[in-house]
């Protein structure tokens, strides 16, 4: 078998690991198996390349993959180690803007190194397929690095808008089709010049255009992206493999946002032409009425005299790393006999399956974490609603309100419970920047200070509801 075909056959079998990857990834039982089988197929992928390329280059070239192959493992593995769950979807943006760079870089090599034998139909194709590339990969690489700027919050989460921002968005679409024909025409620097510009500013501000509540979706859609502009370096290179699994991420990337996109009511279109949310309205920044306090003590006596309770997390309860206690809280409430059960809308948090990756960390129970669609019927029946750390995805502005810029975006019905607890660090609007009226209801009382600590305060007044009274001193 000669090294070509056995490289090839490495990368059909590199393929089918990464589909059997997204099918493990799909289901929380399966997801480590999954993670397993995409680890597999990239080793199998990186050692076919390594063999198929030692044909055609230097010891030299061979010491330097090794040694760029050995720092980007080792950048991998310490990041890994390292990050915090809060700080994964900052992480996986700026991934995806690496992705977008080396596309980018592929089609300008592919511009500066043009194989002597294309010659007519096939040299204009390959001068396409650099073009297209370039403007992938850039459009990917700006967008992800705002994206990664509005997560860390380096950057304000509030929309950008321009003065005819969607006038910009298509006049740069138009202005990259025309130079695409120009340059498949007559190839120049100054078209690949112009292309690469024009992109890197259409993908910053496609992005920069998105408000911070919508931000989940622009990850999925970032995703999508990072496996086209994959795919277009698959043409460039002639590498088989890389286009198929450019095509499987891209492809899965955008039919999750689709998903996405149909759970918050948002059009597809407009998440690819960028920009559709819009700022708050200046009446929205500040309170809304009195809202009312209650203390740990409180909360414990009321959840030990419920009968259903819904936990509803969010951004906050990974950020104060709240999961575990709040497992704990779940734990203890049913072998009271409280029926617990976890509501969890499609973008909570800032990645999609965030809250479930964490209450999975925290071993919750499969079959008590719910989808929206599954639970939100249920909360009128419900004694008390946790609201732990969730902001946008339970306000009802979004129901009540056409002006809000979360306006038919679907959230967790939480007000129509007996009583809503919100647990929050203070009364400040949400990742969206609009308040919440949910704060102001007579149903609903604010838990202030940090989660994880008032979680843990709750299970402490649980134990003093069991634990037995002293008998008075003269008592018989």
């Amino acid at each position: 078998m000669t090294t070509d075909t056995a490289a090839q056959a490495a990368y059909v079998v590199a393929a089918l690991l990464f589909i059997l990857s997204l099918a493990g990834l799909s289901q929380h039982k399966t997801s480590r198996s999954g993670v397993v089988w995409g680890i597999a197929g990239m080793v199998v992928a990186l050692a076919a390349t390594v063999g198929l390329a030692s044909r055609s280059i230097t010891t030299t070239g061979l010491v330097l993959i090794a040694l760029a192959t050995a720092l980007g493992a080792g950048i991998g593995l310490w990041r890994a180690r390292v990050v915090e769950m809060t700080g994964m979807p900052e992480l996986i943006a700026i991934m995806h803007s690496l992705v977008g760079l080396a596309a980018a870089f592929v089609g300008w090599n592919g511009y500066l190194d043009v194989d002597a034998d294309l010659s007519g139909s096939l040299l204009a194709i390959h001068h396409a397929e650099v073009f297209i590339g370039v403007f992938i990969g850039a459009v990917t690489f700006t967008g992800s690095v705002v994206a990664y700027l509005k997560l860390s919050a380096r950057i304000n989460s509030r929309p950008l808008t321009l003065p005819g921002k969607h006038v910009l968005n298509i006049g740069a679409l138009v202005a990259f089709v025309g130079l695409t024909a120009a340059f498949v025409a007559r190839p120049g620097m100054g078209l690949l010049i112009a292309v690469t510009v024009i992109a890197l500013a259409l993908g910053a501000h496609l992005v920069a255009s998105i408000g911070g509540g919508d931000m989940p979706v622009v990850v999925s859609m970032l995703n999508s992206y990072s496996g086209w502009a994959a795919a277009a370096s698959g043409f460039l290179l002639a590498n088989n493999l890389l286009i198929v699994t450019g095509a499987l991420v891209g492809s899965s990337g955008a039919y999750l946002s689709y998903i996405m996109c149909k759970a918050m009511n948002r059009s597809f279109i407009s998440v690819i032409a960028g920009g559709f949310g819009t700022p708050a309205a200046a009446a929205e920044e500040g309170e809304q009425g009195e809202h009312r306090e209650i203390n740990a003590e409180e909360t414990a006596e009321l959840l030990g005299n419920a009968t259903s309770v819904i936990i509803t997390p969010g951004y906050g309860m990974a950020v104060a790393q709240a999961q575990y206690p709040v497992a704990e809280l779940a734990r203890k409430l049913r072998e009271r006999g409280v029926e617990v059960r976890f509501g969890i809308h499609p973008v909570a948090g800032r990645l999609p399956g965030h809250m479930n990756v964490l209450l999975a960390e925290a071993n919750v129970p499969y079959d008590i974490v719910l989808e929206m669609d599954e639970i939100n019927d249920d909360f009128a029946a419900t004694s008390v609603v946790l609201v732990i750390g969730a902001n946008d995805t339970v306000n009802p502005a979004a129901t009540d309100n056409p002006s809000s810029p979360i306006a038919g975006m679907p959230v967790l019905h939480v007000w129509e419970s007996a009583n809503v607890i919100v647990f929050k660090r203070s009364m400040a609007a949400g990742y969206a920047g609009v308040q919440n009226p949910l704060f102001f209801r007579e149903n609903t009382q604010m838990l202030f200070g940090d989660a994880k600590q008032r979680v843990e305060d709750i299970l402490r007044g649980l134990d003093a509801l069991d634990a037995p009274v002293p008998e008075m001193a003269g008592s018989r």
